[in-house]
């Protein structure tokens, strides 16, 4: 018999859990309040609830897959390990130059955000590889001891290693680390031909840095999860999702960490493509509203990627599902600048101390502190009632800012709303235009635990049609671990021009990435039905300083023309122009390997009994100012088919539903909310 699958995905403010029982048909989702101190207790906590409440046997979970923001927050915070860098001598300043000695260079006033090593702990090694690869001066192992040592004694407990051109020839790394590791065992030790070797030795260096910044970190956290999994008697290895939309063994992400940076929000994402799918859409666009911020993604026929994320404003070049922070969470905290004006984030109140109205210490007042005061939120029915949370804390916090303004509570927390919304609006629409899209193209899939509360008032700022509320959206990142498939992309650089390199080569190339990306999944040891090599290109004209990624097909071309074709193609569709006669580079050849994996099956909602309605209460709301009563509902009592018009409240163990006035929705088949304007 098929055991149970349990995804969870732990975010900086509660700690999501799914549990699928394919024996019962069976779907559990739960919330419970992280615990950023330590992440792995609030899966631990997690877990026993679910022994205690819902009577699970933990020996039947034969399949754990978790997301966890750990990396990005010790990268954010950097509170990561004492990092050395070894670097090619001559080459001591490749973090303190970056791309650009200034991340904008036309703003006299920006702060340069400081390395996460600093000089004094970047040592020269005399070697040097040229860029074809040979072997200029061999390593100086000596002098490698020597420079490791005086890292040691400055505390040094991990390091990074990128050597000039070693993305073209990884000797002289693979001779440091080898060396390291027999005479300084305690050491943390990672190299940039491991990690993603990618011409550019900026991006590649920074990359294996933040790797041996959080890789200690990581460990620890990966160690101690699978202990005390172990000791509650799930027999499960504990898999984890991947920045790429992909899951890997905890295993292989104690070794490449930095592949996790955004895995909560890759989750999320992988899960709204698979119910958008479900529900008969996907063109979406994604809002993940959680305690801590806003996250937004397109999903256009299939989840987008990008090569150029920015994390920590670090720039991160290995490719992650493309997702960029819209701004405020239900944490984010309202407060006056020195003109006077209301500001809401990038502060955050996060799970500890949390908002005022959850009584724990907390006295600045925050989005969610907001929506209780004007009504949309019940005190006594947050978490499904779990949570109670003390209204006068909120509205206390809300007077003593509104002081400031000369406003009531209420008018600042409508003002605080109005301002989240603003600033959403005001940073989703910019990205919508730099990727060509037009929002009122797409339907707005809500989830996280404040998404679903806020989701109207963004697409009616956005102009947007539709929005879609799943049927547990506080759980969709835990829903998308169980959902994700194994994933690995490799990358090799050729920097090679297409006219000189023959099809027989290329495929030499390609077959040599995929050897590599097979033997990988390989050593992942899951059960996966079927897998899927997916090929691409990095390309330019040449001359061109940087190139644009083309999807290639799997099988070998018959000329070097069949490859140059997409790109010219591509190239068009981005810029409105090419030119098919001019020289075309090969930069980096990228292989993809995809082992799917077997999806819970989710069955369509149950109908209503006949004769039977949903049951509804009332309740005053503020909006715009005034008093409204709004029909409240809860989502446990909504079946395919039940309707809602606004101002209606649609409460959740997991959210809040808020449906303003002019809204109106209906209950698909899959337990879906769907709302639209009204005469839309």
């Amino acid at each position: 018999m098929p055991g149970s699958r349990l995804g969870a995905d732990v975010g900086g403010t509660f700690t999501d859990f799914v549990l699928v029982d394919p024996t019962s048909d069976r779907i559990l989702n739960f919330k419970i309040p992280s615990t950023p101190s330590d992440p792995a207790r609030a899966i631990l906590q997690g877990i026993q609830q679910l022994v205690e409440r819902h009577d699970v046997d933990v020996t039947a979970i034969d399949y754990f897959v978790h997301g966890t923001t750990l990396g990005v927050n010790t990268l954010i915070q950097r509170m990561g390990s004492v990092t050395g860098l070894l670097v090619t001598k001559g080459f001591r300043d490749v973090l303190e130059i970056g791309r650009l000695r200034l991340p904008d260079p036309t703003n006299y006033f920006v702060e340069k955000t400081p390395a996460l090593v600093p000089r004094h702990l970047v040592k020269e090694v005399d070697e040097r590889i040229l860029a074809n690869g040979e072997v200029l001066r061999p390593l100086d192992l000596g002098q490698l001891h020597g420079v490791v040592t005086e890292l040691v004694e400055l505390g040094v407990d991990s390091i990074a290693i990128c050597f000039l051109h070693s993305y073209r020839n990884p000797v002289h790394e693979r001779e440091a680390v080898a060396y390291l590791r027999q005479r300084f065992p305690q050491l943390y030790l990672c190299s940039s031909a491991e990690t993603w070797p990618q011409q550019r030795e900026y991006e590649r260096a920074l990359v294996t840095v933040i790797n041996a910044f959080i890789g200690r970190r990581m460990e620890e956290y990966f160690d101690r999860l699978d202990r005390n999994v172990r000791a509650l008697g799930i027999p499960a290895a504990i898999l984890t999702t991947k920045s790429n939309g992909g899951i890997m063994t905890a295993e292989s992400a104690r070794k490449a960490p930095v592949e996790t940076l955004l895995s909560g929000p890759a989750s999320g994402v992988i899960g709204a493509l698979y119910l958008g799918r479900q529900a008969g859409y996907d063109r979406l666009i994604a809002v993940d509203m959680g305690g801590t911020s806003a996250d937004v993604a397109v999903i256009d026929g299939d989840v987008l990627y990008s090569t150029e994320s920015e994390v920590a404003h670090l720039p991160v070049v290995m490719p992650t599902v493309d997702v960029s922070s819209i701004g405020a969470g239900g944490g984010s905290i309202a407060w006056v600048d020195a003109l006077g004006i209301l500001k809401v984030g990038p502060r955050s109140a996060g799970a500890d101390p949390g908002p005022a109205c959850y009584g724990r210490g907390g006295t600045e007042p925050t989005v969610t502190d907001a929506y209780v005061q004007l009504g949309i939120i019940d005190p006594r029915c947050f978490l499904g009632g779990r949570l109670p949370l003390d209204p006068r804390l909120a509205t206390e916090a809300l007077t003593r800012l509104g002081a400031r303004l000369g406003l009531a509570a209420d008018e600042l927390a409508a003002g605080v709303l109005d301002v989240a919304t603003a600033n959403m609006h005001a940073q989703l629409m910019p990205l919508m235009a730099r990727k060509g899209i037009d929002p009122r193209d797409f339907v707005l899939l809500a989830y996280g635990g404040a998404g679903p509360t806020h989701a109207l008032l963004l697409a009616r700022e956005a102009g947007m049609r539709k929005v879609l509320i799943p049927p547990s959206p506080g759980t969709l990142c835990a829903l998308g671990c169980l959902v994700a498939d194994v994933k690995r992309d490799s990358i090799k650089t050729i920097y090679r021009d297409s006219a000189e390199l023959t099809p027989a080569e290329l495929e030499d190339e390609f077959a040599a990435l995929e050897a590599d990306a097979r033997a990988w999944l390989s050593a992942q040891r899951l059960a996966v039905g079927g897998t899927m090599i997916v090929r691409s290109a990095d390309m330019r004209y040449r001359g061109q300083s940087f190139e644009i990624t083309v999807p290639l097909r799997a099988e070998p071309p018959g000329s070097m023309a069949e490859v140059r074709s997409p790109f010219h193609e591509a190239y068009q569709r981005i810029y409105g122009i090419a030119d098919e006669q001019a020289p075309v580079e090969i930069i980096n050849l990228r292989v993809t390997v995809v082992g799917v994996t077997a999806k819970p099956q989710r069955r369509p909602a149950a109908p209503r009994a006949t004769g039977r309605a949903p049951r509804r209460d009332c309740r005053t709301i503020r909006e715009h100012g005034k008093e409204v009563t709004a029909t409240v509902y809860q989502r446990e009592d909504l079946r395919p088919g039940d309707t809602v018009s606004g101002p209606t409240v649609v409460e959740a163990a997991d959210t809040t539903v808020y449906v303003p006035t002019g809204y109106a929705g209906s209950v698909d088949g899959w337990g879906n909310l769907l709302i639209e304007g009204e005469g839309a």
